[in-house]
């Protein structure tokens, strides 16, 4: 077991100082009054409290409960319960009451239901820019089990960002990824560029699991390969004893290497360091990847 570094203790404790806030404590009971949920609670995200007290949350749609079972996720395994139809319009309701002007929202993985949640996601999004004009979206989504037409739903709702995380190297995905797969998550990124190419694609890979730097180099080609523009690297953080170990802790200065080797094998604009997460600066890097296309 590698030694626990101090910069984790320190943000842990920063995080904790910042949920007793006011304006942390605020979000949180918007977020109850709504009935929505955040991937920031569910996911055990050590960046909570900062996005807390800055009134940021990264919604979490339909339901809480995945029909997956990953050894590196926090979010609950269960029976879930049916979509909630009320859900998108509430998120969107948010979204305006907050002022955003990016959102970032995503899901447990829903095997259960016949498009995987797609129209759930498409609603969301047409009616957050419906009650939000100007705002950028960002769906984060499933692999819908390979389903094309489930991401034509998504993609026709003309989101800015399509996001579907590579989450770790190939050599992982049988011990730490049951019921996904590596190559079926590339092609999802290759058909949303393929379909719109004027959309930004997205993924995130974390680090610390235990793989090797020559798999890690053949994952950052791979989704430069298959179409992705944007990407974020971060650590895994077990979130219980009971979840898969880490491995390695990485430093600052590895995960600035990391990052710009993924520029050089062609990914636009990448956002790399010890607590990044899929949609923490969702917008930074937004802006990093709009820029350079102008």
């Amino acid at each position: 077991m590698p030694q626990f570094p101090k910069w984790i203790v320190d943000e842990v404790r920063r995080n904790k100082a910042d949920l007793r806030g006011t304006a942390a404590a605020g979000t949180a009971a918007e977020l109850s009054a709504r009935a929505l949920h955040t991937v920031c609670d569910e996911a055990r995200c050590p960046n909570k409290g900062r996005c807390f007290s800055e009134g940021e949350a990264t919604f979490l749609i339909l339901g809480d409960i995945c029909t997956r079972n990953c050894g590196f996720c926090a979010v609950k395994k269960a029976e879930p319960l049916p979509p909630d139809a009320g859900e998108p319009r509430r998120a969107a309701e948010l979204c305006r009451q907050w002022g955003l002007k990016y959102v970032v929202f995503t899901s447990p993985t829903r095997d259960d239901l016949p498009d995987g949640g797609a129209a759930h996601f498409a609603e969301t999004n047409r009616l957050i820019k419906e009650l939000s004009p100007g705002i950028k979206t960002e769906p984060l989504i499933p692999d819908f089990q390979g389903d094309l037409k489930a991401l034509e739903t998504v993609l026709d709702s003309r989101p800015d960002v399509l996001g579907h995380n590579l989450e770790m190297v190939s050599g992982l995905y049988a011990g730490a990824r049951a019921g996904a797969d590596y190559t079926r998550s590339l092609r999802v990124i290759q058909n949303a560029k393929k379909l719109r190419p004027d959309i930004f694609t997205k993924s995130g890979i974390m680090l610390g699991l235990g793989e090797k730097p020559e798999e890690l180099e053949k994952a950052l080609g791979d989704l430069a390969e298959h179409g992705c523009d944007l990407l974020t690297l971060g650590q895994y953080l077990a979130p219980s004893k009971t979840h898969r170990p880490v491995v390695k802790y990485y430093t600052e200065e590895e995960f600035a290497r990391w990052g710009e080797k993924a520029k050089a094998l062609g990914l636009k604009a990448v956002l790399s360091g010890p607590l990044v997460r899929s949609s923490y600066r969702a917008a930074q890097l937004y802006r990093e990847a709009a820029h350079g296309r102008v």
